[in-house]
């Protein structure tokens, strides 16, 4: 898995972020979703190096083999903000003042963040099965509620879902069926399975989801009220067979005014479209960048 790739850890500004990289050219992020680490990308990655990128796979800070800072009321170290200082951080450390970010399911929402709080920076935007944290919520009605209603049970503190999460961790995450090491491989299997069996990793994924509901909207409220955009080229991709479509419809419409150029299109694949359809997505990736 991810051969000629190096595997190491960064520090932050203090927070330790893994992260596997490898290739050469104009570089590109992957921001793995829930509950994955960076191994999701075992089948894009390699290709996409073949391709002449230089390719960057970190674990999401809380998620994987990354740090996991003390939480606060606000959920604020969980922020998509601090986890695109966290991609800024590792490209500065590996030199690159410039880079195109792709981000899948919770990936999406710190890769549209790196391209809002870093223009500069960031050149091409992807963001994959996702519109922006704001619009889900208020577009939140009886369907939403019904297919997406672990954002709500991930919120609740009173009742933490941790403990019931951390009772049966391979159960709740599927992990011998519709995750079982045939639909992941192996070696992303066994990587999937080390985070989801850490009770500090599952804490962590869940205040990623709490800050998602709290200070990451009131983020999105304030720069679609001062007129911000994102100003890179952004593509907009989404897994046919999971229901992007039917909750939102014209997928693309929802991003149009938050960027001044995008595109998009769907993809046949269930949810966890850089495992279940690899080459579309290189494809898509490739043409794109």
């Amino acid at each position: 898995m991810f051969e000629d790739f190096a595997l190491e850890e960064i520090d932050v500004d203090g927070q330790r972020i893994r992260v596997r990289h490898g290739g050469s050219g104009p570089a590109v992020v992957l921001l793995h979703g829930h509950p994955r680490t960076h191994t999701t990308w075992y089948a894009v990655a390699p290709e996409l190096a073949a391709s002449g990128f230089t390719v960057v796979c970190p674990d999401l800070r809380g998620y994987g083999q990354s740090g996991k800072p003390v939480t606060d009321a606000d959920h604020t170290p969980y922020s998509k903000r601090a986890m695109a200082r966290d991609v800024c951080g590792v490209m500065d450390a590996l030199g690159h003042k410039q880079f195109a970010v792709a981000g899948h399911d919770r990936g999406s929402y710190v890769a549209y963040r790196t391209a809002l709080d870093h223009p500069d920076r960031v050149n091409k935007l992807v963001v994959m099965d996702s519109v922006p944290v704001v619009e889900a919520l208020e577009r939140c009605d009886a369907e939403f509620a019904k297919a997406w209603w672990h954002w709500w049970f991930f919120a609740q503190q009173e009742k933490p879902a941790e403990r019931v999460i951390c009772a049966d961790p391979d159960t709740w995450y599927n992990a011998w069926t519709t995750n079982s090491p045939q639909a992941l491989g192996p070696e992303n299997h066994a990587d999937f399975l080390a985070a989801i069996r850490n009770p500090a990793t599952v804490h962590a994924m869940l205040e990623e989801y709490r800050a998602g509901l709290t200070v990451d909207r009131r983020n999105d409220e304030a720069d679609r009220a001062a007129g911000r955009r994102i100003e890179c080229p952004t593509l907009v991709l989404w897994s046919t067979e999971d229901d992007m479509e039917q909750i939102y419809g014209d997928v693309v419409a929802v991003w149009r005014p938050w960027c001044r150029e995008v595109e998009g299109y769907g993809i046949k694949s269930t949810h966890h479209l850089a495992e279940r359809n690899p080459h579309d997505v290189v494809r898509s990736l490739r043409t794109f960048l």
